[in-house]
């Protein structure tokens, strides 16, 4: 049995360095073909791209895709030799709106609930707005693992903050703790989804059970398949790139860029670098921007346009 783990974990090691952030990052690594349900049985019509074991890409129905659910214990460890970053160039986003949607629908999450949320912000009365996304910043100084009483909030190897949803008893501290207000509470049961009988792991304990926390997870059991998140793969625009800082690469799908180079190049910066908590998600500044900020009132439900109503631009613009 211990050698059967060891060869598993041996496995993930070659798999992951071989197959996240290959290429261009459009396909994802080498033996997920693996990773496939023996289940012939239906189709959801949603064809995904995939690499090989030989190097060649295909599309497969993405119900034919089984992520890996691994134990509460290695949950809490994280993916060994991983240090992983998320870089937002905020030149590119027009408020789309698909990376909300695409996390959204994977982690079953109500419209009222959001772990990537849009903002508008505008630095001053004589500046540009701009659209600004936030996921949670899996900071490597983060204030809601400190206050949390009962570990249940905790910090990987990786660099990912994780919630173990057994171990939460949803008093709130961590909600209270995060100053960058990216955490959710559970308010309801959504029996809908109990059909997943599968083992409980941290990684993939969406939805939050019943008066516990949660929050934007980086995709954990995604990235142990040489997948980017969901909110990266689901943005038109190539707004996010997601990498390993070890490997000094990142990719939003269709580029690949040095991580060191982008944020050097670009003037990447941490959003509220002075309270010390020390994000693990850059900005790049929204310089040469692709779209005009008023594109991102386009089609939106008339329930997340009136979040912007009360900004200054919405106001002098009557959007």
């Amino acid at each position: 049995m211990e050698e059967e783990q060891n060869n598993q974990k041996n496995s993930r090691r070659q798999f992951l360095k071989k197959g996240l952030l290959a290429g261009a990052g459009v396909a994802v690594g080498g033996g997920l073909l693996n990773a496939y349900s023996e289940n012939p049985s239906g189709e959801s019509g949603e064809k995904v791209k995939v690499l090989t074991t030989n190097g060649e890409i295909m599309e497969v129905d993405k119900a034919k895709l089984k992520l890996p659910r691994v134990s509460i214990e290695e949950a809490h460890k994280g993916i060994p030799g991983k240090k992983f970053v998320m870089v937002i160039d905020l030149g590119k986003c027009k408020n789309a709106r698909k990376c909300v949607q695409g996390c959204q629908k994977a982690h079953h999450l109500p419209k009222s609930q959001e772990f990537m949320k849009v903002y508008l912000l505008q630095d001053s009365e004589k500046t540009s707005p701009y659209w600004f996304p936030k996921p949670c910043f899996h900071c490597d100084n983060p204030l809601c693992v400190s206050v949390c009483p009962v570990g249940a909030t905790f910090k990987r190897t990786d660099g990912i903050v994780l919630i173990d949803n057994n171990r939460c008893i949803g008093c709130k501290f961590c909600m209270t703790g995060c100053p960058y207000s990216t955490r959710v509470f559970a308010w309801k049961h959504y029996p809908e989804y109990d059909e997943d009988k599968e083992p409980y792991s941290p990684e993939a304990s969406s939805p939050a059970k019943e008066g516990t926390v949660s929050k934007c997870d980086f995709c954990p059991d995604l990235i142990r398949v040489g997948k980017v998140p969901y909110c990266v793969s689901s943005c038109p625009m190539g707004v996010i790139y997601f990498g390993d800082v070890d490997e000094d690469t990142v990719t939003n799908g269709t580029e690949t860029f040095k991580f060191s180079e982008l944020i050097r190049d670009r003037a990447g910066y941490r959003y509220l670098e002075v309270l010390g908590t020390r994000p693990c998600v850059y900005y790049l500044p929204p310089v040469d921007r692709q779209f005009p900020v008023d594109r991102g009132f386009n089609d939106l439900d008339e329930s997340v346009k009136n979040r912007y109503i009360n900004t200054p631009y919405a106001k002098k613009h009557k959007l």
